[in-house]
């Protein structure tokens, strides 16, 4: 069996994205962010090569530093934010769910990402 292949789509997220309760889509100023409420947890670059997700500020400098030819600092405005971006073309699908999922828990009630992780 030979490895997966690296490279994800907005397609491929947003196909993932509809299965997460109380989640969707907009768009805002020509950029796909997806939402719970109010609260962005995923948004894309303009031109859709990068993908903004909710992650801890105290290990956003860690995950960077381990693998920085797939993860990257958001720009200096967003640095305040729990926040981190990933190159889409250095994440498999398998990758892709897990950032999205964790980022999405991080904004749903704690007792909607626990009964979506039991389903």
């Amino acid at each position: 069996m030979g490895e997966r292949p690296l490279g994800v789509t907005v397609e491929d997220v947003r196909a993932y994205v509809r299965m997460l309760p109380r989640a969707y889509e907009v768009l805002v100023r020509g950029r796909v962010k997806f939402r719970v409420g109010q609260i962005v947890f995923v948004a894309f670059s303009e031109d859709e090569t990068v993908m903004g997700f909710g992650f801890p500020k105290e290990w956003r400098q860690a995950l960077v530093e381990n693998e920085p030819e797939k993860f990257m600092l958001p720009r200096g405005s967003d640095l305040r934010f729990h926040w981190a971006c990933v190159r889409l073309a250095a994440i498999d699908e398998e990758e892709m769910r897990e950032l999205v999922l964790n980022a999405w828990a991080m904004v749903v009630p704690k007792y909607v990402s626990a009964s979506f992780a039991q389903d």
